[in-house]
């Protein structure tokens, strides 16, 4: 069976995709920040020019390369799984929302195993060589970022099926992705300057928040059909209406936890310019609509995600020491 490349894209879920890419670049802005600050903490103190010079242009394009690849490859290869892992188990024989290649038959269980294994190969090299790069820390970390992301839907207990998955998602996709990707921009001999671990993770809840959002978008979506399969997310658990109520909820402490980031960078706030882009998928979520109906929510909080870490990018960076 030969699949079109546009399906194997349909299949890797683009709207899904800013969970990946916005950590990055928000987590990237960060580091940059940081070392920023160091101009305003050393230089006065009497740091020579040619320290001066290497601080103010301390930004590594390719460490920040690296990190979008893992990131983008851990996701599509998640995405990946999921695909053949539901529907191996038919969880994903009615479906409301994007194409499936498995429960479509439009691959085979082979094929979308091993574009999974493929994506998670890529992530797996470009984190070696980030990791030679900047700390050997770095490789059981992507490690256990591998496991997590097979294990959202693939293997024995799914934690996807258990109610897990934003807990995972905001510890992946927004703690580890922000912060480390933050990291990786610190050059750590600056005169004994700590990595500011205090600013990244906080960096890192409303990114962590919003990419926790689209996966509630989803799931909601998708609530009577998991519940009809087995699929136990928080979603099913809590029923239509708490989740709904869930997700607002979310982005409401997403927003507040911006308004806490501006103590340490106060133009971040101008992320709060993307919250009209949330009026549309709340009213969805508080309404009593179900299914198909829903599935503007989804690319809905991709918008917001999108405009809102593109907007706290701008907010970092508007900052100066």
């Amino acid at each position: 069976m030969k699949t079109p490349l546009k399906l194997w894209v349909a299949g890797a879920r683009p709207r899904t995709l800013p969970a990946a890419v916005v950590p990055v670049v928000v987590g990237t802005t960060a580091g940059y920040v940081a070392n920023r600050q160091f101009l305003a903490v050393v230089v006065p103190r009497g740091a020579n020019a040619s320290v001066f010079v290497h601080v103010a242009h301390s930004f590594s394009i390719g460490n920040a390369l690296l990190a979008l690849v893992v990131a983008l490859a851990l996701q599509i290869g998640t995405n990946y799984v999921n695909d053949y892992a539901d529907g191996v188990r038919g969880t994903d024989e009615v479906r409301v929302g994007p194409v499936r290649l498995v429960a479509g038959k439009l691959a085979s269980v082979r094929q979308v195993k091993l574009a999974a294994l493929a994506s998670f190969g890529v992530s797996g090299i470009a984190g070696l060589i980030l990791a030679i790069r900047v700390s050997y820390w770095f490789i059981p970390i992507g490690l256990l970022c591998g496991l997590a992301g097979w294990a959202y839907t693939g293997g024995r207990h799914p934690y996807g099926y258990l109610g897990l998955g934003e807990a995972l998602v905001f510890v992946f996709f927004g703690l580890v992705a922000t912060a480390g990707s933050a990291y990786v921009q610190h050059v750590p001999y600056f005169g004994g300057l700590q990595f500011p671990w205090a600013f990244a993770v906080w960096v890192s809840v409303p990114v962590g928040l919003l990419a926790t959002a689209l996966l509630q978008a989803n799931n909601l979506r998708d609530v009577e059909t998991d519940k009809e399969s087995g699929k136990k997310t928080v979603a099913v658990r809590l029923g239509r209406t708490r989740a709904g109520y869930l997700y607002v909820g979310t982005l409401v402490v997403a927003a507040a936890s911006i308004g806490v980031l501006q103590h340490y960078r106060g133009w971040a706030l101008i992320a709060l310019a993307a919250l009209p882009i949330a009026v549309v998928p709340s009213r969805l979520a508080l309404s009593d609509q179900n299914g198909r109906a829903l599935l503007p929510m989804l690319p809905a909080t991709a918008r917001l995600q999108l405009a809102g870490g593109a907007l706290l990018t701008i907010g970092l960076l508007l900052v100066r020491p």
